[in-house]
């Protein structure tokens, strides 16, 4: 695996593959690489020819500075799992050769950075697309690989390709769970083992929640779920939404028969945890 940490060395790591006309996929990363990531890896490389990845702690995502201290970064670790996974090209730059003094970033998102995580964490989905944006360019990929857990940022940034035209192809890749069910993060590791036994309140709900979408109306399905996670021993609460999937609005009974997801956030141990079925 070739390691580049300038935009410049990537330009010409990527150009020899270009020559050769080959399908590059790329998996944006932010590091302490858990078995999700190295799905994507996987999915990726069943996609293209070349797989790229990079591992990048972007500090215009996190609205608490407390939270980017304490983002993991084992990086000879994170070095040795994609080694594993044949990834052919990690991208490991620093922040000033992504940033320069003063740089402003604002993408209308629309409703889209308003509503749950958006609302939740204000200017978290700025930093996103902006340090997306500039993987892309960096990269030039023609598919880029996201994972399911992140719905809402998938939707974002595929808004963001959308608006700008940007010559890349999403693909939405699976959550992949611990055996217990819990939605791998890089945050789980956080979690004492106390704390990770609360954490599973989320997904048993989102599992009963699409086990009775359908037989029930969405108001009863939503007050249920949020009785039951307020109720769960451990976990603080911060949403329960069900949405329609591809306009990402809140889902009525107009949209019943449409796709749907069911998304909850809630902290444990200190620690915010996201997750989501479709349903």
């Amino acid at each position: 695996m070739e390691i580049v940490k300038t935009k410049e060395s990537l330009r010409k790591s990527i150009q020899q593959y270009r020559q050769r006309r080959v399908k590059i996929a790329f998996v944006p990363t932010m590091g302490a690489l858990h078995d999700g990531h190295i799905a994507l890896i996987a999915y990726a490389r069943q996609l293209a020819d070349v797989v790229v990845c990079s591992i990048f702690v972007n500090p215009t995502q996190f609205n608490d500075p407390k939270d980017l201290a304490k983002y993991p970064r084992p990086i000879e670790h994170d070095i040795a799992k994609l080694q594993a996974a044949a990834c052919d090209v990690l991208f490991q730059p620093e922040v000033d050769e992504m940033y320069g003094p003063n740089e402003q970033w604002h993408l209308d998102l629309g409703h889209l950075d308003q509503v749950l995580e958006g609302m939740h964490r204000p200017g978290h989905f700025q930093g996103v697309t902006q340090v997306v944006k500039k993987l892309f360019d960096a990269v030039q990929p023609d598919i880029a690989c996201f994972g399911q857990k992140d719905f809402q940022q998938y939707k974002v940034i595929a808004y963001m390709v959308e608006r700008l035209k940007l010559p890349v192809t999403l693909e939405l890749c699976p959550t992949v769970r611990e055996p217990d069910g819990l939605a791998m993060s890089s945050r789980n590791v956080r979690l004492t083992p106390q704390g990770r036994g609360h954490a599973l309140a989320i997904y048993r709900t989102l599992l009963q929640t699409k086990a009775d979408f359908g037989k029930k109306n969405l108001h009863s399905l939503r007050d249920e779920a949020i009785a039951k996670l307020k109720d769960s021993a451990g976990l603080r609460l911060e949403y329960f939404a069900i949405y329609d999937r591809e306009t990402f609005t809140e889902a009525t009974g107009e949209t019943a028969g449409r796709p749907s997801i069911a998304l909850a956030a809630a902290w444990v141990d200190g620690v915010r945890l996201i997750d989501n079925i479709f349903l």
